[in-house]
């Protein structure tokens, strides 16, 4: 798995994102929170978590986040 931005985001019509702005920020957030899954997961695994069972936290977490298009 790579920690790097995906090569491309797929807008809401399916069609890649082309807005350099857009991109630059997306990258950039992509990795922020890539930082801060990993060092969440390195600091769980090193004071004794079970790394199959914080991968099921983290992602239950990303599952968990609400759209900010819902009311």
């Amino acid at each position: 798995m790579s920690l790097d931005p995906p090569a491309s985001w797929p807008g809401a019509d399916g069609a890649p994102l082309s807005c350099r702005e857009k991109l630059r920020v997306l990258a950039e957030n992509h990795r922020e929170a890539a930082q801060v899954l990993r060092d969440a997961f390195e600091d769980a695994v090193l004071m004794g978590v079970d790394e199959t069972a914080m991968r099921q936290v983290l992602a239950e977490l990303v599952a968990a986040l609400p759209s900010p298009k819902r009311p």
